[in-house]
């Protein structure tokens, strides 16, 4: 079974309701990311950031995954597939993929402020001050923000060399490190970009696919179940 790839960025949970930053409006509009979303942050304005991923959680929770999501999943009929996401929602999971990997954490996850490895699922949206984990610390939200080093990209670089089929869907791959997996793909691998303004960039061999998320994964789908 032919290895496929999917490289995933936030056009992809789009579809789905999920705002950006930008687009959550009111009270954010005040704040840059950085403000809400580093460890400076974490250490003047822990409330803050607190009700900044509260919020979050609780838009991520009121929306459903999109027909993009669901057409990756059906894909495991055919390839052997893994998800290499840009994405902190849970979407991926809920439609029903079985192997994603998040590079920059996981919004329903929160973990001990000094123990990396104390991490735990949340099933409410709401974290507060006072909620410690098990060594004592309080907890924080499982994320990579700004200024934090991205440790799941080591992880990330065997599988995307391992591929037989990349598929790039919902990025504009500006945003590193993640935008640098592609350099390390197989020189004989399939590529995939699926974007409305998606072009070739430096890769030659690199399919352009001009469309959303939910519309461009469909075709693909199509097309690579009718090719195999």
């Amino acid at each position: 079974m032919k290895k496929l790839i999917v490289l995933s960025g936030a056009g992809m949970s789009a579809e789905s309701g999920i705002m950006t930053f930008r687009d959550m409006g009111g009270l954010w509009e005040q704040y840059n990311i950085e403000e809400v979303a580093s460890p400076i942050a974490w250490k003047h304005s822990p409330q803050l950031v607190l009700d900044f991923y509260n919020q979050r959680r609780k838009q991520l929770m009121e929306v459903q995954p999109n027909k993009g999501h669901f057409a990756i999943f059906e894909l495991e009929k055919y390839f052997d597939v893994q998800i290499i996401t840009q994405n902190v929602d849970n979407l991926h999971e809920r439609a029903g993929s079985t192997k994603v990997l998040h590079l920059h954490g996981e919004l329903m996850k929160v973990r001990s402020e000094v123990n990396e490895n104390l991490v735990y699922e949340m099933d409410d949206w709401e974290l507060k001050l006072g909620d410690k984990a098990e060594d004592g610390q309080q907890l924080r939200p499982h994320i990579v923000w700004f200024g934090e080093a991205v440790p799941m990209i080591e992880n990330a670089i065997p599988i995307v060399q391992s591929a037989d089929i990349i598929v790039i869907v919902g990025t504009s791959m500006q945003v590193y490190p993640a935008a640098s997996l592609i350099s390390y793909s197989n020189p004989e691998a399939e590529l995939y970009y699926i974007d409305p303004n998606a072009n070739a960039y430096s890769y030659p061999n690199l399919k352009c696919i001009n469309k959303k998320a939910t519309d461009g994964l469909q075709e693909l789908a199509l097309l690579l179940q009718n090719k195999d």
